[in-house]
C-alpha cells in the first residue's frame, strides 16, 4: 500500500464503522487500511476492489477516501491557501484534512487565499506535505511556443542570482531574467510575458517588457514620476552604473538610456552637473 497515491485494494473485513482495506495482490493481508463508513460504496462486500487514496488523518493514523485529492507523490498541482497558522499554510487539496506546507518548504511566505504551485512529498515523519522547493524539476521541457508568443505563466520561486521562476500554463519551465524589475510579484502570481527565448533544453525565456519601442514610453514616464519624487533633480545619469540604475529605476541601463534620451528629445528634461532635471 502506498502512501500519497491513488491504488486499487480488496475488502478484507466489514466493520460497523466501514471496512478494512488491504493490497489485493497480498497472498496474506498483513496491512491494511480502513475505509470510513460514509465512503464505502452501496453493497460493498467482502472480496470486493476499491480504488482509494492513502492519507494520514487528523490522530496520524493512515486512513483510505475514494475521494480523488488535486495533487497526488511527487505531482505538482495548483492548490489554494485556506489559512496560514503557527507551523506553516494549510492548502485545500479537496480531502477533509487540509495539506500542511511547512514554513521550510516556503520559497516565499504565502498569504490566505493564493494560489501557488506546490510538489508532494512524504517527510522525515512520514507524513503527506506540500513544499514550493523543487517545481523546476518537475515541469515539462518540451513547449509548443515559439519565439514571439505571448504566454501566461505562474510565479513559483524568485532565483536573485538567475532571475524570477515561472511555470507557463502551470505545466512549463520559463525564466524571467534578473535585470527585470519583479519586486513587484509575489508567489502564485500569473502574468503575462513574451516569449524571447528558447534553450537547447526546452527551457524558456521570457520577458514582462514590450518590444523596445513600445516600452520606451512607460519608461519615460516611470522616470518622469522618479524625477518629482527627488524633488526634480534625479543626482545621477546615463552615465550611472548599471547596478546603482537598475538599484533606482528597476530598468536596465539601456533601457534607462533610451527612455531618458526620449524625455531629452522632448524638452522635458535637462542634463548638468551629472544630474538629470525636470526642464521649467
Amino acid at each position: 500500500m502506498k502512501l500519497g497515491c491513488m491504488q486499487t485494494l480488496r475488502v478484507i473485513k466489514k466493520v460497523d464503522f466501514g471496512v478494512y482495506l488491504a493490497d489485493k495482490d497480498q497472498a496474506k493481508a498483513e496491512e491494511r487500511v480502513l475505509l470510513p463508513k460514509k465512503q464505502v460504496p452501496d453493497q460493498t462486500i467482502v472480496g470486493d476492489e476499491i480504488e482509494v487514496f492513502l492519507y494520514r488523518d487528523s490522530k496520524d493514523r493512515m486512513i483510505a477516501t475514494t475521494t480523488h485529492p488535486f495533487i497526488t507523490l511527487n505531482e505538482i498541482a495548483v492548490l489554494t491557501v485556506k489559512e496560514v497558522g503557527r507551523i506553516g499554510a494549510f492548502l485545500d487539496w479537496g480531502l477533509e484534512k487540509d495539506l500542511l506546507l511547512p514554513y521550510k518548504e516556503q520559497t516565499r511566505k504565502v498569504h490566505e487565499g493564493d494560489e501557488i504551485l506546490v510538489r508532494l512529498y512524504i517527510d522525515k515523519s512520514n507524513r503527506l506535505c506540500a513544499s514550493t522547493r523543487g517545481i523546476y524539476e518537475g515541469l515539462s521541457t518540451n513547449p509548443p511556443y515559439q519565439i514571439g508568443d505571448e504566454v501566461e505563466g505562474r510565479v513559483y520561486e524568485f532565483g536573485h542570482d538567475f532571475g524570477t521562476f515561472l511555470a507557463i500554463d502551470d505545466k512549463y519551465s520559463a525564466m524571467i531574467p534578473k535585470h527585470e524589475d519583479t519586486s513587484h510579484l509575489q508567489l502564485g502570481d500569473v502574468i503575462t510575458v513574451e516569449v524571447t527565448g528558447i534553450k537547447e533544453d526546452g527551457k524558456l525565456d521570457v520577458s514582462m517588457r514590450k518590444k523596445a519601442y513600445m516600452q520606451m514610453d512607460d519608461d519615460a514616464e516611470r522616470i518622469m514620476d522618479l524625477i518629482e519624487s527627488y524633488a526634480g533633480v534625479l543626482p545621477f545619469t546615463e552615465k550611472a552604473t548599471p547596478e546603482i540604475i537598475f538599484r533606482e529605476t528597476g530598468l536596465s541601463k539601456a533601457a534607462f538610456k533610451r527612455a531618458v534620451g526620449r524625455l531629452y528629445k522632448e524638452r522635458r528634461i535637462q542634463i548638468t552637473d551629472g544630474k538629470i532635471r525636470k526642464a521649467d
